[in-house]
């Protein structure tokens, strides 16, 4: 096998899904209205799907606006890369009504021009790429811009969720499902 072909993971359906992963299954189809491809994916991992469910979940349960969650999440998705979640919240975020905007700046990895939006984005930024050591005056800047110590923990509860999401999507290379196929992305190359 050529180290250049891509894994081949599994799409389960709820026919095929792991007993264990049924319940998981329905939960997504009821909410979508259909099985999302990574769900499908997910599921071959009961425990994933499970985990993944339950932290977006708690993740939507925040203190953290709806909008500011999807910064969250985007910010994640952006910064790993993630050609599958990336579409997948540009389309939640537009059917929501979201500025265009900010949906815009996140999918180009550019400034918000609302600062405290920014400030949560670039705070979620660095968490990513400093895996938690973001250091004390980042911490008080993140306050400073009008969020609490609360909502600086529920930021790493959304980038767990991410972290299962993203990087399922990257060794499986997950196909876009229909509905998103409109906001299809591949991450801007820095001139």
């Amino acid at each position: 096998m050529s180290t250049n072909t891509p894994s081949k993971f599994r799409y389960h359906t709820a026919q095929s899904a792991p007993k264990e992963a049924k319940p998981s299954i329905q939960k997504s189809i009821d909410c979508f209205g259909f099985l999302p491809n990574l769900h499908a994916i997910m599921a071959e991992a009961p425990s994933m799907l499970a985990s993944y469910h339950a932290l977006w979940d708690l993740f939507g349960e925040s203190s953290l606006s709806p909008l500011e969650q999807q910064v969250v999440l985007m910010a994640a998705n952006f910064e790993n890369d993630c050609h599958y979640c990336v579409p997948g919240h540009s389309y939640i975020m537009t059917a929501s009504g979201m500025p265009a905007d900010v949906i815009e700046s996140l999918r180009n990895g550019t400034p918000i021009t609302d600062s405290k939006l920014e400030s949560l984005r670039t705070f979620s930024i660095a968490l990513i790429q400093k895996r938690g050591h973001v250091g004390d005056n980042a911490v008080r800047a993140f306050i400073a811009a009008g969020y609490s110590e609360r909502q600086a923990l529920e930021v790493i509860v959304g980038l767990a969720m991410k972290l299962l999401s993203n990087y399922t999507n990257a060794i499986a290379h997950t196909e876009l499902d229909e509905p998103v196929k409109n906001f299809a992305w591949t991450k801007p190359v820095d001139d």
